[in-house]
C-alpha cells in the first residue's frame, strides 16, 4: 500500500509566483495602504450598519449593542492580526488559500479555496439581488416602475438589474488600474459620508433617558427549531436568553458577521506596492474604521429612540422618521444602494484573485490564471465569474443560502489562525515584517471564537456547507490532485512552466527567497 504524502508548497515556491511563473504574467503593483483600507471598508460596510445595529439592539442587547460591537471587533482583530502576519510574509494572491497551501498542505488549501469560492460568489450574488430591491424601491418613490418580468420579484422571469450590475462591475474590474480604484474610492467616500451625516444629524435628537437601562434585564428568547435551529442548540439543548450580560455576549456573536469581509484585503497582496508595510495597515485600519462607525451609529440610534420601539426592517431610517427627519431617511436609502455596489465589486475582485491563485497552481484549469497583457488583470477569471454570477443573481433565488457566506469566512479565519502557529514552528527563520503578539494565545482565541460562531449557525447551513465541500473533494480527486504543479517532482522543485522556463524578474525589481520590501 502506497504511503499518502502531504504536499506542502514551500515559502520559496510560493514567492516565485510574484515573478509570474508558468507564463501567466504578473499582476500590476499599483495599490497602497490607503487603497487597501478603502477595499476593506468597501467590503465590510454594507447594509448592516443601517439595519443590523437596530435589529440586534431591539432583540438581544438594548443600548449595550455598542459594547457587543466592540467585543466582536476585539475577536475579529485576533483574526486580522493572523492575516496581517501571513499576508506580509507571503504577499501573493489567494489570501487564506495561499496561506493554507504553505502551512497545512494542498488538500487543506483546496478545501479552503473551494469554501472561499462559495463565500465570495454567494456574497456578490446576494448583494446584487439586495441592491436591485433597494434600487427599485427608490425608483418606485419617484414614480418609475420596472416591468414585473425583469424585476426579480414574484412572477418575474429575470432579475435584470442584479445581472446588469454584475456585468458592469466585471467590466470595470477587467479594465482595472485607475478606473476600478477611482470607482471604489468614490463609492466608499459616498457611503462613509452618508454614515457621518446620519451620526452628525442624529446626535442632536439623542435623549439620555433612552440609554436607561443600558443593559436590560435578561429574558428568555424564542428558540428556533428544525433545520433553522443552530447546531450548538441542537447538540446541547437549552433555552436561549436575550438581554443581560449573556445577551450582550450573544449579540457580539451575532454582530461578528458585520465585520466579515476585511480578509478580502489579503487577496490583493500581489498587487500591493509595499506589501510588508501596507497589508497590515489595510487589514487593521479597515477594521478600526468600521468599528468606530458601527459603535457611533448604534449609540445614536438607541439614543434617538428607545430600543423597545426600534423597527426590525429599517430601524435607522424609521428612527429618523420618528423625530420628523424623513429627508435623512431618504439619504439612508442612497447610502444603502451605493454601499452595496462596493460590497459587490470587492467580492468579485477577491473571488477572481482566489481563482487565479488556484488556477496558477493548476488545481483548476491554468487558462484562468492568464493576466491581460494591457490591463494586467485576470480577465478570464473575471469574465467566467461574471457569467456565473450574472446567471445566479438573475435567475436563481439564493437568499436562503446567504448564511453560507458566514460559515465559509469563519472557516477561513480558523485555518489562518492555525497557519500562523504552524509556520512559526516550521519556519522560525522566516522574516516576518509583522508579527502576531502572544502566539499561540491570540491565534487560539481567534480559532475558538470562530468555531463557536460556526456552531451557532443553522443546521441547514452546515448541511449545505458539508455537501459543497464533498463536491469539491470529488473535483479535487478527479482533476486538481492529478494536474497540480506539485504532482511531479520536477514541478515541485521549480514550479515554472517547462515550455517557457522561469519567468524573468522585472528589470530593477528583485523577488527574494524571503520577503523584502518590493
Amino acid at each position: 500500500m502506497g504511503r499518502i504524502t502531504v504536499r506542502i508548497k514551500t515559502v520559496e515556491q510560493t514567492l516565485q509566483d510574484l515573478q509570474g511563473t508558468g507564463g501567466v504574467g504578473r499582476l500590476r503593483r499599483d495599490l497602497g495602504w490607503f487603497d487597501l483600507v478603502v477595499t476593506g471598508v468597501g467590503m465590510v460596510l454594507g447594509t448592516g450598519i443601517f439595519v443590523f445595529t437596530g435589529q440586534v439592539a431591539k432583540q438581544m442587547a438594548g443600548p449595550a449593542v455598542a459594547v457587543s460591537f466592540v467585543l466582536a471587533a476585539v475577536i475579529c482583530g485576533c483574526a486580522a492580526l493572523c492575516y496581517a502576519e501571513l499576508a506580509s510574509s507571503l504577499p501573493v494572491a489567494g489570501s487564506a488559500y495561499t496561506f493554507a497551501y504553505t502551512t497545512l498542505g494542498e488538500t487543506m488549501a483546496w478545501i479552503i479555496g473551494w469554501a472561499m469560492m462559495l463565500e465570495l460568489t454567494l456574497s456578490a450574488c446576494v448583494v446584487a439581488v439586495g441592491w436591485s430591491g433597494y434600487l427599485q424601491s427608490m425608483l418606485d418613490t419617484v414614480g418609475v416602475h420596472l416591468p414585473t418580468a425583469i424585476s426579480g420579484g414574484h412572477g418575474s422571469v429575470v432579475n435584470l438589474p442584479a445581472a446588469l450590475l454584475i456585468m458592469a462591475l466585471v467590466g470595470v474590474l477587467v479594465v482595472g488600474g485607475s478606473v476600478s480604484k477611482g470607482a471604489t474610492r468614490v463609492l466608499v467616500a459616498v457611503k462613509i459620508a452618508v454614515v457621518l451625516v446620519v451620526v452628525g444629524v442624529g446626535v442632536f435628537f439623542v435623549k439620555a433617558s433612552n440609554y436607561s437601562p443600558f443593559v436590560p434585564h435578561s429574558a428568555p428568547s424564542n428558540a428556533a427549531s428544525g433545520m433553522s435551529e443552530p447546531l450548538l442548540q441542537w447538540l446541547g439543548g437549552g433555552v436561549p436568553t436575550a438581554f443581560g450580560i449573556g445577551g450582550v455576549v450573544t449579540a457580539a456573536a451575532m454582530v461578528f458577521v458585520s465585520y466579515i469581509g476585511f480578509d478580502v484585503v489579503a487577496t490583493s497582496a500581489e498587487e500591493t506596492r509595499r506589501p510588508q508595510r501596507d497589508l497590515p495597515i489595510g487589514l487593521l485600519g479597515s477594521l478600526l474604521v468600521v468599528t468606530v462607525l458601527y459603535v457611533a451609529v448604534s449609540m445614536v440610534i438607541t439614543g434617538m429612540q428607545s430600543y423597545r420601539d426600534l423597527s426590525v426592517e429599517a430601524p435607522v431610517a424609521d428612527a429618523f422618521k420618528s423625530v420628523g427627519q424623513p429627508v435623512v431617511a431618504g439619504l439612508i436609502s442612497v447610502g444603502v444602494v451605493v454601499g452595496l455596489v462596493t460590497v459587490c465589486m470587492v467580492s468579485i475582485r477577491g473571488q477572481s484573485r482566489v481563482l487565479l491563485a488556484m488556477s496558477r497552481d493548476r488545481l483548476l484549469p491554468p487558462s484562468f490564471a492568464a493576466v491581460h497583457p494591457r490591463y494586467a488583470t485576470p480577465h478570464r477569471s473575471l469574465l467566467l465569474l461574471g457569467a456565473v454570477m450574472a446567471v445566479l443573481s438573475g435567475f436563481v433565488d439564493i437568499g436562503v443560502l446567504a448564511d453560507l457566506v458566514n460559515i465559509g469566512t469563519l472557516f477561513a479565519f480558523m485555518l489562518v489562525s492555525v497557519g500562523v502557529v504552524v509556520l512559526r514552528r516550521t519556519r522560525p527563520d522566516l522574516p516576518r515584517p509583522f508579527r502576531v503578539p502572544l502566539v499561540p494565545l491570540l491565534p487560539g482565541v481567534s480559532f475558538v471564537a470562530c468555531l463557536y460562531l460556526m456552531l451557532n449557525l443553522q443546521l441547514l447551513t452546515w448541511v449545505t456547507f458539508v455537501v459543497w465541500l464533498a463536491v469539491g473533494l470529488v473535483l479535487y480527486a478527479a482533476y486538481g490532485r492529478r494536474h497540480s504543479r506539485l504532482a511531479a517532482p520536477a514541478d515541485a522543485s521549480t514550479l515554472a512552466d517547462p515550455s517557457t522556463g522561469p519567468a524573468p524578474a522585472v528589470q530593477g525589481e528583485r523577488v527574494p527567497d524571503a520577503p523584502a520590501p518590493v
